[in-house]
């Protein structure tokens, strides 16, 4: 079975405000290759889209995996799809934001 991986708008939005975050910090050299590994890391999930914690305490079908002990990814598998619903950096509260059902849906 083949999955593929897509990221909701949000996603994509937090990959966005976490480059800018370290560009602004460190070096834009450093913010795109941090934001470049969160993404191979996240098209990993295609070969092996279960892995992680569930988190159906938090929202029915959610996953979360841990990246470099600072990132939380949040994911569901629907279907062939390995949807990245959140991108969380530095401890965010992402329980509290992915508890709206709005988040992460089309």
């Amino acid at each position: 079975m083949s999955f593929t991986v897509e990221f909701t708008p949000e996603a994509e939005d937090q990959l966005v405000e976490l480059y800018r975050y370290i560009a602004a910090a460190g070096s834009t050299e450093v913010a795109a290759c941090y934001t470049d590994e969160i993404v191979a890391y996240c098209e990993q999930l295609a070969a092996f889209p279960h892995r992680g914690r569930a988190r159906d305490d938090v929202r029915p079908g959610l996953r979360t995996i841990g990246f470099k002990r600072r990132v939380v990814i949040a994911f569901a598998v629907l279907g062939q799809a390995v949807v990245i619903i959140g991108i969380f950096y530095g401890g965010r509260d992402y329980e509290a934001v992915l508890s709206d059902p709005e988040i992460g849906t089309e």
